[in-house]
């Protein structure tokens, strides 16, 4: 049940018209609404960020309820800027493989949500692993086996929490991703669903049959009574209660952040590529309707299910992305404000060999360590906190470097572009040093708000406020390009040693 119902008085329905797009934006360190304009453009945003909790070493979760009541309070920011009735259709783009479990009769969670980032099911992966179930499972799902994905979580709570396991077996239970948990909100308990994109994300989901495979089940011990019925990306699910937001409003989207970037950046042809710079970062190429197995450590998953056709991509997945900027400022109070990184990594011209390894929560793709750990290396006297600013910011690049080229050999096919979107895109000294390893055009769009604005384009295809695909992309648009300026031989310098700190933060577990 919602517990945000009663605080809001009902009011009269007056109809609908075409106006705009509600997007929430559903992320790992803030909750995020914009509306947008038959353009693309923005009409309102409105962010709040909430509370990160560690209970212990290696270990993030967050309050469902502030998840919920912080994406509600800026939903309903946005929406003062508008007639409700000018609104066609909600959006929603979520922080993937964040997992939830709640009381289907209450609606109340059993335990905190436990985030992505989350290393506590590291034993549980590791020992399938030695059990050489891991081929097992990149058959079925295109993923690896790691603590990242959220059927070892679901595992975790049902196998910890008093009681859950006899409640989940009775089908007293409800699984989901944040886009089910605030669907769930949202509609008063009517739907408890998601889409392929996210239960592709499960470790529960068979990406051949496009359907919960009941053998990885049977592994985690999870009951199919837990799931939500899953949906294409595109179609109208159900509406908002009317008690919200005055009228009811069709929801008609729905991805996983990285896939919703990927159709927000236009990327709609096999071979294009986007990275998105957000608290971690993400690359995907579009592979079409090819089912491209790695051989180097990078996940196969769905990009989108639309008119039926389920198209697939590559990914490469960075734990610590933008949020290496975030422990510089909340962490080691090296920076008073996120925006002021920039300013400060430039009063150096080069790191001087200081390298920073973000690996606070294991390393991903193409790594995959779930024990490694952070460090910096090459420190001297003379290192000033613009050298660690620097390496921080470089790091982030190194990073999706790395995915890069173990997308190309993967792929079989040579970057021409990448498409940067996210947070950190923003920062003209990441996206320079990004083309200048990448060795290709950077590409920043006109509206970096690709994340929202993708689900916005899937939500309003669902309600005809956009006609097709080929209206969508004529309204995406450069905002600026960098072009690769460093020499060959330096790249290769740098990458060699920004290489040799990866290898010292590896565990020897």
């Amino acid at each position: 049940m919602n517990l945000l119902n009663n605080h809001f008085v009902n009011q009269p329905d007056k109809g609908m018209s075409s106006k705009y797009i509600l997007a929430l934006d559903q992320g790992t360190t803030s909750s995020r609404a914009i509306l947008f304009d038959q353009t693309g453009g923005i009409k309102a945003l409105a962010q709040k960020e909430f509370q990160q909790i560690f209970p212990q070493a290696g270990w993030v979760e967050h309050d469902p309820f502030e998840i919920w009541t912080s994406q509600f309070q800026v939903a309903s920011e946005a929406l003062d800027n508008v007639d409700n009735r000018d609104v066609s259709a909600i959006g929603i783009t979520n922080q993937r493989e964040t997992t939830i479990v709640w009381d289907r009769a209450t609606g109340k969670p059993i335990y905190n949500a436990i985030v992505w980032q989350d290393r506590r099911t590291a034993n549980l992966t590791d020992r399938l692993k030695k059990e050489g179930m891991e081929p097992f499972f990149q058959l079925k799902t295109g993923l690896v086996l790691d603590p990242y994905f959220s059927g070892t979580k679901v595992n975790w709570i049902l196998a910890n929490v008093e009681g859950a396991r006899e409640k989940a077996e009775q089908g007293e239970l409800a699984f989901g991703t944040v886009d089910s948990w605030l669907i769930w909100n949202l509609t008063d308990g009517n739907h408890h669903i998601t889409d392929v994109t996210n239960a592709s994300r499960t470790l529960l989901y068979n990406i051949h049959t496009l359907d919960w495979d009941d053998e990885l089940l049977g592994v985690f011990n999870i009951p199919r009574s837990v799931l939500p019925a899953v949906h294409p990306c595109s179609s109208v699910y159900g509406s908002t209660v009317r008690n919200l937001f005055g009228l009811e409003i069709p929801i008609g989207g729905i991805a996983g952040d990285q896939q919703a970037a990927l159709f927000g950046q236009n990327c709609i042809e096999p071979g294009m590529v986007k990275n998105t710079y957000g608290t971690g970062c993400f690359m995907l190429m579009n592979t079409g309707e090819d089912l491209v197995k790695s051989n180097h450590n990078l996940l196969t998953t769905i990009a989108w299910q639309l008119e039926g056709k389920v198209e697939y991509a590559l990914e490469g997945s960075v734990f610590i992305g933008g949020a290496i900027v975030q422990w510089l400022r909340d962490g080691l109070g090296v920076i008073n404000s996120s925006e002021e990184i920039e300013k400060i990594a430039l009063t150096v011209d080069k790191t001087e060999n200081v390298y920073l390894v973000p690996a606070f929560s294991g390393l991903g793709a193409p790594h995959w360590d779930p024990h490694a750990q952070g460090i910096i290396t090459g420190i001297t006297r003379g290192t000033t906190r613009g050298h660690i600013a620097r390496a921080a910011l470089e790091a982030i690049a190194y990073q999706s470097f790395d995915l890069l080229k173990a997308m190309e050999a993967d792929s079989g096919i040579q970057l021409k572009q990448l498409r940067a979107d996210g947070g950190a895109a923003v920062n003209n000294l990441l996206m320079q040093f990004q083309a200048d390893l990448s060795r290709v055009p950077v590409i920043r769009p006109k509206i970096t708000e690709t994340t929202a604005l993708g689900v916005a384009y899937l939500a309003g295809l669902a309600v005809g406020f956009w006609k097709n695909q080929d209206e969508i992309s004529g309204h995406w648009g450069s905002e600026r390009k960098f072009e690769p300026r460093m020499s060959e031989n330096e790249v290769k310098i740098l990458h060699k040693g920004w290489l040799k700190a990866v290898e010292k933060s590896k565990s020897e577990y």
